[in-house]
């Protein structure tokens, strides 16, 4: 499977930078040039590693890492100018997994990015994280089968806890009635998209604002369901 990394950095040639050896090293990769970017791709998508700046506009790294930490356990290396032993120690108390300076050798932070999902990945870290997933305000922590919106639980059904699980977990992506009841059921049958529809509705009656015009989970015609936050 493509590892995704996700570059949070203001400097537009320090990006381009680090995306072409990342992606000539096999790496699926997403940009952001300032924190709020950063935290919102990292709700949306399936990031397996973050590269973060500290000096950023909107939101430093600091902060990007304080709120990341608050659902991840994804490796997360800091690539800064900042040099002090104090602004380090911060760092790596905040959560952070390595703290490179710069200027730096893009071979050098490639090669700390395969260390660090080889640990966090082959290793076994990632086996004793919980899985949590964030889009918009809801957060799922399959670890303990809990959904929150706003810091507020949703009480689901198990069956609307897993629907909704495999949605949250591939953001975006189109997911037939067919395949979420296999999901569920392991097994299908013509009779059953009815029952999809009617665990559809129920879910967006929990967690919508306005169940007829939802903003998490969007009907695609003709293929099924997708969860794309759409405020």
């Amino acid at each position: 499977m493509q590892n995704t990394i996700l570059i949070a950095e203001d400097d537009p040639d320090i990006r381009s930078l680090l995306e072409l050896y990342l992606k000539s090293n096999g790496y699926r990769v997403l940009t952001a040039p300032d924190g709020v970017q950063a935290l919102k791709l990292i709700q949306e998508d399936s990031v397996n590693l973050a590269l973060l700046d500290i000096m950023m506009p909107q939101m430093d790294g600091y902060a990007l890492t304080r709120q990341i930490r608050s659902f991840s356990n994804i490796p997360i290396l800091f690539l800064t100018a900042k040099d002090q032993d104090c602004e380090r120690i911060l760092g790596l108390n905040l959560g952070a997994d390595a703290y490179l300076t710069k200027p730096f050798n893009p071979l050098e932070v490639v090669a700390h990015v395969h260390a660090a999902l080889r640990r966090y990945y082959q290793l076994g870290a990632a086996e004793t994280a919980s899985p949590i997933y964030s889009i918009g305000a809801l957060r799922l922590d399959l670890g303990r089968m809990t959904l929150e919106k706003d810091g507020q639980p949703v009480e689901l059904t198990p069956t609307e806890l897993k629907i909704l699980a495999q949605l949250m977990e591939r953001p975006g992506r189109v997911m037939t009635k067919a395949q979420l009841y296999e999901g569920i059921n392991q097994g299908f049958c013509e009779s059953d998209e009815k029952t999809m529809m009617v665990h559809i509705s129920k879910l967006r009656e929990k967690i919508e604002e306005d169940p007829k015009n939802p903003v998490y989970i969007h009907t695609v015609r003709g293929l099924g369901y997708k969860i794309d936050y759409r405020p």
